[in-house]
């Protein structure tokens, strides 16, 4: 037996023994499930001894977890009513600081405004499981809290405790391989996110062959439930499309001649952690790790999808005045609208530059409301200091990706001796660290790049080359 099973044995014991000695008598089913939810919640919180403590904590989460939908979220929203700030202490600690400013009133302060939810949720983790059960809890809230704005205040507390209890000190990095346990590669098949995985077979050749690695972060609470998993394909180039990378036949090659790694597929597995962030440190541990084991590694690069493209693009194709398109080319790209424009090869031949240029743009200029680069991996990589590397047009053809990125994918480049800068130059300016061959296709002194000058039929491949080459550049 490992030792987390053991301490998980341990926990139910004392948390039986605690409910035994609370409820001597068996629990009838209460009349109004909310209210007695709510009395067990403050019943924990004035819990002195351990034992009853863990009893209660896991009652509670009993309770929850057996409320239908509507009174779940009743009592996430009496956790925001009724379970805030003691408001009466709360204003004594800020009149104390404001009339005399020191290192102990604002620490009174301090503890005087945490919710009492706070502490809450921090004795509900005693419960046995109840780490998992409070994560949850939280995935039911990032829905909720779609509708309900309220809830925000609630999330921020979840977010808080989170961050602490799951930080980088009480991580475990393992290899998932092909011996690793069914559970685990069975949850490795479901939470795959990026590129399915439809069946085991399927997961053998990602896992199986010399050249390829998976790691995960785990947590000793959910020590068979991994929260982010990262796949790698060791290479002797940097591909430019999925295929070159999944596909069946290709040639399998020696770990040890490889001297690329490529980080293709990273998947995040708990929703109930969103905005709890795994995947910098993961990265970076795992290049780390891959150095030591193969000294030729000198190149650390990733294949990622590119989710927001094509949501962005249809928005500016609509656009009364687009930033990068003319009019000329938004009546082109209406052929994105076909099922099938891509299985013509002198359609792509055509499309290419256009879209090309169009994703560099996408990159390299456009912002959201809040001034933030649009795309949500790239916001990830560049954040972590990888360089915007190479724009791979159709580099995965599946329906998925078709859908999102028409196509496209890119390689964020980890430059070790440059990843400080690279993140300082995001975070600090909001500049994207780009490769001249990026760069190229939006010069700083233009703002829209008209490819196609032509309204009408598609031009045959001849004719696009001559588009091509009399393109003309215009301010907008």
């Amino acid at each position: 037996m490992n030792t987390t099973s053991l301490l998980g044995d341990m926990l139910q014991t004392i948390a039986d023994r605690g409910k035994r000695f609370l409820f001597s008598a068996a629990r009838e089913p209460s009349a109004d499930p909310l209210g007695a939810l709510q009395q067990q919640s403050e019943a924990l919180l004035s819990s002195r001894g351990e034992a009853s403590g863990m009893a209660l904590a896991r009652d509670v989460l009993e309770r929850w977890q057996g409320l239908d939908a509507a009174r779940q979220r009743e009592f996430l929203q009496l956790l925001v009513t009724r379970f805030g700030p003691d408001t009466e202490k709360l204003n004594r600690a800020i009149a104390a600081y404001q009339d005399n400013p020191s290192a102990k009133t604002l620490l009174d302060l301090h503890l005087a405004a945490e919710p009492l939810r706070q502490e809450l949720i921090r004795r509900l983790n005693l419960a046995p499981n109840g780490t998992a059960s409070l994560v949850r809890m939280r995935e039911i809230l990032l829905q909720l809290k779609k509708d309900a704005p309220d809830l925000e205040a609630l999330d921020a507390d979840f977010s808080h405790l989170f961050a602490s209890w799951f930080n980088r000190g009480f991580l475990m990095l393992k290899q998932i391989n092909w011996s690793t346990p069914a559970d685990i590669l069975e949850k490795i098949i479901r939470y795959e996110a990026v590129h399915h995985i439809g069946s085991w077979e399927e997961l053998r050749m990602r896992l199986a062959p010399e050249d390829r690695r998976c790691f995960a972060f785990f947590h000793p609470q959910l020590a068979d439930d991994p929260l982010i998993f990262v796949e790698v394909a060791l290479t002797r180039h940097v591909p430019a499309a999925i295929s070159e990378v999944l596909r069946d036949d290709r040639d399998v090659i020696a770990a040890a001649e490889a001297t690329t790694a490529v980080f293709y597929s990273i998947s995040n597995c708990q929703k109930g952690l969103s905005r709890i962030s795994f995947g910098n440190f993961l990265i970076k541990q795992v290049v780390e790790d891959l150095r030591r084991e193969f000294p030729r590694l000198t190149t650390f690069v990733t294949l990622s999808p590119v989710p927001g493209f094509a949501e962005w693009l249809a928005r500016e194709r609509k656009a009364e005045a687009s930033d990068i398109l003319t009019r000329q080319d938004q009546e082109r790209l209406a052929i994105l609208d076909s099922d099938d424009w891509a299985e013509d090869a002198e359609r792509v031949q055509a499309f290419q530059p256009l879209l090309t240029t169009a994703a560099a743009w996408y990159f390299l200029k456009a912002r959201d409301r809040n001034g933030r680069v649009l795309d949500p991996v790239a916001r990830f990589h560049l954040g972590n200091g990888a360089r915007l590397e190479r724009l791979n047009f159709l580099g995965d053809r599946s329906p998925r990706a078709m859908r999102q990125s028409h196509g496209l994918m890119v390689n964020y480049l980890y430059k070790l001796d440059d990843i400080e800068a690279n993140h300082e130059a995001f975070a600090a300016r909001g500049e994207v660290v780009a490769a001249p061959s990026v760069r190229k296709y939006v010069p700083a002194d233009r703002t829209v790049r008209a490819l196609v000058p032509l309204a009408g039929p598609l031009p045959n491949s001849q004719q696009d080359r001559q588009v091509r080459k009399n393109s003309k550049e215009f301010r907008a």
